[in-house]
C-alpha cells in the first residue's frame, strides 16, 4: 500500500467498517454538516508520482493481462454492457438520436445498395460508459491536481482524453450483493457496507488482487429501458467506506449495474453529490464502468473471468460508450 497517506482517502466515514484497515482520515465534514474533501496537498502526487496520467491502469501489466487471458478455458463469452437505443435511460440534455440514411443504389451494374446512420447525441456518457479522470474534478483540478483549464480546449481535453486509455483485459470479478441478499435488485437507497463485500468473498470464495476489474450487481439494471424514470431517480451502490475499501486493494477500475457504481444520494454523506466519484476519479485515480448489464453474468454463477473492453479512441473526450465482455 506505497503512497497511500498521499492518496489521502476520504474519512468522513471510516467507522463504518474500515477502521481495521488503518485508513488515515483525511477529510471531515465541516461545521454545519457540510462535506470538504481533502486538500490538494493530501492528496497529490498520487502513488505513481506527480506526473502520472494513468492511474490505475498502472497496474494492468503484462504478466497481469496474460493470466487473466489464461482463465479463457470453455471459449465462452457474456456481454456485460448494454446495446445503445434510443429507448435507454437519459440525464438531464444527455441524448442520442438516430437517425437511419435510407439505401441508396451504386450506379455501377452489380447494383451495391448502402445504408447508413447519422446520430445526434452523446457517445462518451450514455449507455454502459466509461469514465475517465476530466470527467470528474474536485473544484478545478481533476486527477494528480492537474487544472482542468490548463488542458482544456474546444475540441476536447490535451492530457487524459480517453483515446489514452487503450484495450483493457485484466481478471474480473464480480461481487454479487443482490444474490447474497437474496433479492432480484436492492432497495432503492441501499448502500453497500464493506461487510456485504466481506460476505460476497466469503459466500463466492473469492479473493481480490491488485489490478482486477471490481464489478458489484446490484440488480438495477434489472431496471434499464423497462422503468428508466426509476432507474435515474436514485440507485443502490458502494457506499463511502465500501468504496475506499476496494480502492485499498487497487483495483483496475470499479464497475456496476447501476449509473454511478455509488449508492445515489449518498446515505453516508447526504450533503455531497456523488462523493464517491471524486474519490475514485479524483483522489485515487480509479476509472469508474457504469450501467453494466450483469443480468446474465449474474445468472452464470461465474465470480472470476476474464474482462475485456475497448473503449473508443475519441481524442479528448471524458469518457466512452464501451461494450465490455466477461471471457472463460
Amino acid at each position: 500500500m506505497k503512497g497511500l497517506s498521499r492518496r489521502a482517502l476520504f474519512g468522513a466515514c471510516l467507522a463504518c467498517g474500515t477502521g481495521h484497515l488503518g485508513l488515515q482520515a483525511s477529510a471531515q465534514p465541516a461545521p454545519g454538516g457540510a462535506w470538504s474533501p481533502p486538500a490538494p496537498q493530501q492528496r497529490c502526487p498520487s502513488r505513481w508520482g506527480a506526473a502520472d496520467r494513468r492511474g490505475s491502469l498502472n497496474t494492468m501489466t503484462p504478466e497481469r493481462m496474460r493470466d487473466a487471458a489464461a482463465m479463457i478455458r470453455e471459449g465462452r463469452k457474456i456481454e456485460i454492457g448494454h446495446e445503445l437505443a434510443q429507448s435507454m435511460p437519459f440525464f438531464g440534455t444527455r441524448r442520442f438520436d438516430v437517425h437511419l440514411k435510407r439505401t441508396f443504389m451504386n450506379p455501377e451494374a452489380n447494383q451495391r445498395g448502402s445504408n447508413e446512420e447519422l446520430v445526434v447525441g452523446e457517445i462518451a456518457q450514455v449507455g454502459t460508459q466509461f469514465d475517465g479522470f476530466p470527467h470528474q474534478t474536485i473544484g478545478d483540478l481533476t486527477y494528480n491536481c492537474v487544472d482542468v483549464a490548463s488542458i482544456a480546449t474546444r475540441g476536447g481535453f490535451r492530457e487524459m482524453g480517453i483515446e489514452t486509455v487503450g484495450s483493457i483485459l485484466a481478471r474480473g470479478v464480480l461481487m454479487d450483493v443482490a444474490g447474497l441478499k437474496g433479492v432480484q435488485t436492492l432497495p432503492d437507497d441501499y448502500e453497500i457496507t464493506v461487510a456485504d463485500l466481506e460476505q460476497c468473498l466469503s459466500r463466492q470464495r473469492l479473493e481480490l488482487r491488485e489490478g482486477d476489474a471490481m464489478i458489484v450487481n446490484t440488480g438495477w439494471g434489472h431496471l434499464w429501458g423497462r422503468d428508466n424514470a426509476r432507474y435515474v431517480r436514485t440507485c443502490p451502490g458502494l457506499g463511502i467506506a465500501a468504496a475506499e475499501w476496494l480502492i485499498q486493494r487497487n483495483p483496475l477500475l470499479l464497475g456496476a449495474d447501476n449509473w454511478p457504481v455509488e449508492c445515489a444520494p449518498s446515505k453516508t454523506m447526504p450533503n455531497a453529490s456523488l462523493p464517491v466519484h471524486q474519490i475514485a476519479l479524483v483522489v485515487n485515480g480509479v476509472h469508474l464502468l457504469e450501467n453494466m448489464n450483469l443480468v446474465e453474468l449474474a445468472a452464470s454463477g461465474r465470480s472470476e473471468f476474464c474482462f475485456m473492453m475497448q473503449p473508443l479512441r475519441m481524442r479528448g473526450f471524458t469518457g466512452s460508450t464501451v461494450a465490455p465482455a466477461a471471457l472463460f
